[in-house]
């Protein structure tokens, strides 16, 4: 029930109320195209984009809206959602890859420091890739342009090289089995660690030093800022990163092969055929890393900015999904991984779970390294 007061203050609040709607009403319309709003005199301009109306209590109530507020929207992408949902979930992954290896101080070994190497440049690339779409959407400076391409450059090109890295060491885990768990290969590793982070903080500055193409359009590549030249210079050197990891994966398996051969007899041939499916799932691993990368570089080499953008979002989009792929490939399969993420997620090992003998195919993928 109202009150004598309210009931006589009750109609002119509702004209009040009324009248505002009326003038926000105007002004969103103001903002449309027609010919009949030339003529209109600046003062009515003004007056119908906002105002302060005086209540029958003595109260003042301005207009919130203002016409320096009303302003269309950037179309949102879906190829660019895709592209920040996948960053997303590469954050996640690899945040659980670097818990668990911090969760397990045993797991100290070369093979798990590359592997948490290999982890947090693909959670920067994660969170560059939504970085990224902050900026375009959010943020729309060049600043904000300079620091993600340069922290994706930077990220992506880390997580390559940490591929080639730990292809390096499986080589050498191989050629040199009686001395790698030696303290001249952990100093080696965290020394080759070193000189990877060195290229590729440098890789990602130089965008912000001037290597980009924001004040000449014509110099762009498929991902600007970065300029035609410097992006073929890097898809140049992926494909002789590409080249190094296969050789060096062509003379792993020639080291499997014969060491399979050498001990097949007092195994009944067990041996060989475990060796045929580490080089099997070799084969996958390269051919899926040869996949999501392929297709980015060759057209990076021979595109520009003038080709249509949903040939670059077709391209890029797998090479993104590499980093999803990379934990399940290289921890999520680690027996000493996964029993660190059941201790640190459930504080248990399930009974079923046994860390099984290594096999000539553990070896192979250096996958049970301790």
């Amino acid at each position: 029930m109202l009150s004598g007061q309210g009931q006589h203050n009750f109609p002119w609040v509702m004209l009040a109320r009324l009248a505002m709607i009326h003038s926000l009403a105007a002004a969103m319309s103001s903002h449309l195209p027609n010919t009949s709003s030339s003529s209109s005199s600046p003062s009515s301009s003004s007056s119908s984009l906002g105002g302060t109306w005086i209540l029958p209590d003595g109260r003042n109530s301005s207009l919130v809206w203002s016409g320096a507020d009303l302003r269309p929207l950037t179309p949102v992408s879906p190829w660019d959602v895709a592209l920040c949902v996948t960053g997303t979930l590469i954050s996640c992954e690899n945040a659980l890859v670097l818990a668990a290896l911090f969760y397990a101080p045993s797991l100290r070994a070369p093979t798990f420091i590359l592997i948490g190497s290999l982890a947090v440049a693909d959670l920067l690339a994660g969170l560059g890739l939504v970085l990224n779409f902050i900026s375009i959407y959010a943020l729309d400076t060049e600043l904000a342009t300079l620091v993600s391409v340069g922290l994706l450059i930077a990220a992506f090109s880390a997580s390559i090289l940490n591929i080639l890295a730990i292809t390096v060491d499986r080589y050498l885990s191989l050629y040199n089995a009686l001395t790698y768990n030696t303290e001249r290969t952990l100093t080696f590793t965290y020394a080759m660690l070193a000189l990877i982070w060195l290229v590729c903080v440098a890789l990602g500055l130089l965008p912000a030093l001037g290597w980009n193409c924001l004040g000449d359009e014509a110099r762009c590549s498929v991902c600007r800022p970065v300029t035609k030249n410097n992006a073929v210079a890097l898809a140049v050197t992926f494909l002789l990163v590409f080249a190094l990891i296969m050789q060096l994966y062509l003379q792993i398996c020639k080291i499997a092969f014969r060491h399979a051969q050498q001990i097949a007899v007092q195994q009944h041939h067990f041996a060989a055929i475990s060796t045929t499916k580490g080089v099997s799932t070799l084969s996958a691993i390269l051919c899926t890393f040869a996949a999501c990368w392929m297709p980015f570089a060759m057209y990076s080499i021979v595109a520009d900015s003038s080709y249509p953008a949903i040939y670059m979002y077709a391209t890029v989009l797998p090479a993104t999904c590499n980093s999803v792929i990379n934990p399940i490939i290289y921890a999520f399969r680690n027996p000493d991984i996964q029993k660190s993420l059941w201790l640190a997620c459930c504080g248990c090992i399930p009974a079923n779970f046994s860390l099984r003998p290594r096999t000539s195919s553990d070896i192979l993928l250096n996958t049970s390294i301790t």
